[in-house]
């Protein structure tokens, strides 16, 4: 009997699978072909615009993305470097199969954790609750958890111009049984699509008519515990390497654009798209596919293009930005188009795939199926897209299934702790009815939810759940002890006009008529962190990133603190919980449609209530007004209305304890 068996080998799966070992559970992780663990099938990349936040957090929780990609980079940057601290983010380019070798290897050396090659065709209950899984040979693994991180498979149809054919990845079987038990179960699903784009030989690229992206020229790294040796294979010389940085050896992309004649013939052949077409299903609207750009911007004469390495030594390079359901023969015309891809060869055409998703509303804020307890999601089964949101579910599913194992209280992650939390609670609260993608736009608190700072906001919780060690907990306490002690210090120092005016003339800054303490200064607009260095040094220095935080703390002091106000005004109404089964079918007063969309949904908070779409301020009032009532109502005739009802009131004794005060 394993406490945790975990269905996917993709990047939800092996965080799931990791974190639950962390914690100390014997966990089997089983998978189709452990050959294709950790594969990257579409982008060769990690992080950008908020996904690198959601890599930061994986980190915080002990998962292993950010490590895995500081070693298996072939080149890293910082995107939004010019804007504030709050949208900045990294993003790397991998080496697509050194990054699945370094995880493959992390996941055979885990100790409690144990590999098997096999499919899942149906799940094991017993008395309404998951008590294993059902492989294709008859055989039945028990388990008291198990987290479902099935990616494009349930159901996978993979689409190229006029053709389909069955596959949850390009030569990999689709799961066909799995998805008719889910629904056997009782559970929702739909469908949904997403594209990949084709892949060129480097050797047939002009990157004479391309626009070299270079690499960071300064150490970054997403890891904020590790600092691992990189992996670097043999240079292909295809590549034209250009300038080098003198910390790491990287590889550069390469920028190149559409242009009406690429346009001509995507419009041409949009009959023949299987994205566009009158069979197709959703697909994602923030990673579009060529087809889409092309219908959406009708008036646009180009479109960025990026050219990147899939490694150091394959000839393979991703052409980013063209995904598409065209056929091979169309993708082929359509790149030569492009001067520097006018002799290039295909090697890999790009292809839609079409797939299964269970309904997210049908989760709780644990990623728990709330009619199946024991059974977990994760990743692309949940309607999401993207390398770093499954891994960021990975990690919250894997965690909440063996805590789940041993009886344990469960982890949550609020929208004012991560990015995760944003994620989960939109998956819950919203229909998903396309691939959801993370983006800094959907975090309301974004400035309190910076990548720098995702250790201090999310260890401490990984600690009380055990999945980080008592060791990196003292590490990430003392760093917020040195920043503390920091910002009191430069409270502290007194800088006179004599002593620093020539040193702000320098930075072009207006000079100072008085004395004033440093932190006063440097929440002046146009102040650096190099300039904090030279009128308020400390010796002995601080490393460089702490002093990063530091000063981004100091200078965003007034904002961070309008924010913690306002999660402060808002935490009434997401500690106010509503009872697990409570009955919105006959609430007087709430329109029909509010209440249709709040019993599919089922909000754990009234916070989670008044985020659901279709559900406005007067609804949540009289939401407000029946749970008061029920609060207040005298227990003798609770218990009458629960013998009438059982349904709407089973756990009100608990609810009501919990609530207690908040009327």
């Amino acid at each position: 009997m394993y406490d945790v068996i975990v269905v996917g080998a993709g990047h939800a799966g092996c965080e799931a699978a990791l974190a639950a070992a962390r914690m100390g559970r014997r966990v089997l992780l089983v998978t189709m072909n452990l050959d294709l663990m950790a594969l990257m099938p579409c982008n060769p990349s990690v992080g950008g615009p908020a996904k690198a936040h959601l890599v930061r957090e994986v980190d915080a929780l002990g998962g292993a993305m950010a490590a895995a990609t500081d070693r298996a980079l072939i080149q890293i940057r910082m995107l939004n470097a010019s804007r504030g601290p709050a949208v900045q983010s990294l993003r790397a380019q991998v080496d697509k199969r050194l990054y699945a070798l370094v995880m493959a290897a992390l996941l055979e050396s885990t100790a409690g954790l144990d590999l098997l090659q096999g499919q899942v065709v149906g799940l094991e209950t017993e008395r309404g609750r998951v008590s294993g899984v059902r492989l294709s040979s008859g055989e039945a693994i028990g388990g008291r958890a198990v987290v479902l991180a099935a990616g494009t498979f349930l159901n996978g149809e993979l689409q190229s111009g006029e053709q389909r054919m069955a596959g949850g990845r390009a030569g990999e079987a689709p799961a066909q049984e799995l998805p008719r038990a889910l629904a056997a179960l009782g559970l929702r699903l739909g469908r949904l699509q997403t594209n990949t784009p084709p892949r060129v030989d480097a050797r047939s690229i002009d990157y004479s008519k391309t626009v070299p992206q270079y690499g960071s020229e300064v150490p970054l790294y997403f890891s904020q515990w590790e600092r691992p040796e990189p992996l670097v294979a043999s240079v292909n010389p295809a590549y034209p390497i250009g300038k080098q940085t003198a910390w790491r050896r990287q590889l550069p992309c390469y920028l190149v654009q559409t242009n009406t004649a690429t346009h001509r013939v995507i419009r041409e052949n949009l009959h023949r798209s299987a994205v566009v077409t009158a069979d197709s299903v959703a697909g994602p609207r923030y990673c579009p596919s060529i087809e889409d750009k092309i219908l959406r911007y009708p008036d646009k004469e180009s479109h960025q293009l990026f050219l990147e390495p899939e490694g150091w030594s394959t000839n393979e390079v991703y052409v980013q930005g063209c995904f598409t359901g065209l056929p091979a023969e169309v993708q082929q015309q359509v790149l030569e188009t492009i001067p520097a891809l006018a002799e290039a060869r295909i090697v890999r055409p790009g292809y839609a795939v079409a797939y299964d998703y269970v309904l997210p509303s049908q989760l709780t804020r644990t990623l728990a199926v709330r009619s199946l307890p024991g059974l977990y999601m994760a990743g692309q089964l949940n309607g999401t897209s993207g390398y770093e949101e499954a891994a960021a579910q990975g990690v919250l599913a894997g965690a909440n299934a063996a805590l789940f194992a041993r009886d344990e209280e469960p982890l949550v992650i609020g929208r004012e702790q991560g990015y995760l939390g944003v994620l989960v609670d939109d998956l819950v609260t919203r229909d998903i009815d396309e691939p959801y993608r993370m983006l800094t736009s959907r975090a309301e608190y974004r400035l309190l939810l910076r990548q720098d700072n995702a250790d201090l906001r999310l260890t401490a919780a990984a600690h009380r759940a055990g999945l980080v060690s008592d060791e990196r907990f003292a590490q990430v306490q003392q760093k917020q002890r040195d920043m503390d002690d920091e910002i009191v210090r430069l409270g502290r120092v007194s800088l006179a006009p004599d002593r620093v005016n020539a040193i702000l003339l320098e930075h072009g800054l207006e000079p100072l008529t008085q004395a004033i303490p440093a932190a006063q200064l440097l929440r002046r607009p146009g102040t650096t962190l190099s300039l904090m260095e030279q009128v308020a040094p400390r010796e002995p220095a601080l490393e460089r990133a702490l002093l990063e935080q530091v000063f981004v703390e100091l200078q965003y002091a007034g904002y961070v603190a309008k924010q913690q106000e306002q999660v402060a005004r808002n935490r009434r109404m997401e500690s106010w919980t509503i009872p697990a089964d409570w009955s919105y079918a006959n609430l007087q007063g709430m329109r029909l449609e509010a209440r249709e969309r709040l019993e599919r949904h089922r909000p754990e908070t009234v916070g989670q209530a008044a985020r659901i779409t279709g559900v406005n301020p007067a609804d949540i009032a009289v939401l407000l007004i029946h749970l008061r009532r029920w609060q207040n109502m005298p227990k003798d005739r609770e218990a009458a209305m629960n013998a009438e009802r059982p349904a709407a009131h089973a756990q009100s004794a608990v609810v009501a304890d919990k609530g207690a005060g908040l009327s």
